[in-house]
């Protein structure tokens, strides 16, 4: 099928997708339903991802604003503060003293230090 019949079909409400910008969105778990199929989602620990930074730790807070939440993570005596969307805490089930990680991916890291006395 191509893009063009797609866009029609979800502009005229023939399949379930939400318009943001000049893109179409699509929820894989609605299409799947649709197409009567089971997704295909791997488990967690089997999810394979480039990012070799991975911090495991313990969820100390959650605090949600409109669509947003900040998510506070236990990391050893460390804490990392991640801002993510509402609905992806909602989606995960994301609750206060579960197990999660951060998965860091950048292409700077600063190092500093505090400045010692001569």
């Amino acid at each position: 099928m191509s893009s063009k019949r797609v866009q029609a079909l979800a502009r005229s409400g023939q399949l379930p997708a939400v318009r943001v910008g000049r893109r179409w969105l699509f929820e894989s778990d609605r299409i799947e339903r649709l197409l009567g199929s089971k997704a295909a989602v791997p488990p967690a620990a089997a999810l394979a991802i480039s990012a070799r930074n991975r911090l495991r730790g313990r969820i100390r807070s959650i605090e949600t604003e409109g669509l947003m939440s900040e998510i506070t993570l236990e990391i050893g005596n460390q804490e990392l503060v991640a801002v993510i969307t509402r609905s992806s805490v909602e989606r995960m089930k994301l609750r206060v003293g579960d197990e999660a990680f951060a998965v860091i991916k950048s292409t700077e890291v600063m190092v500093g230090r505090e400045e010692r006395e001569a």
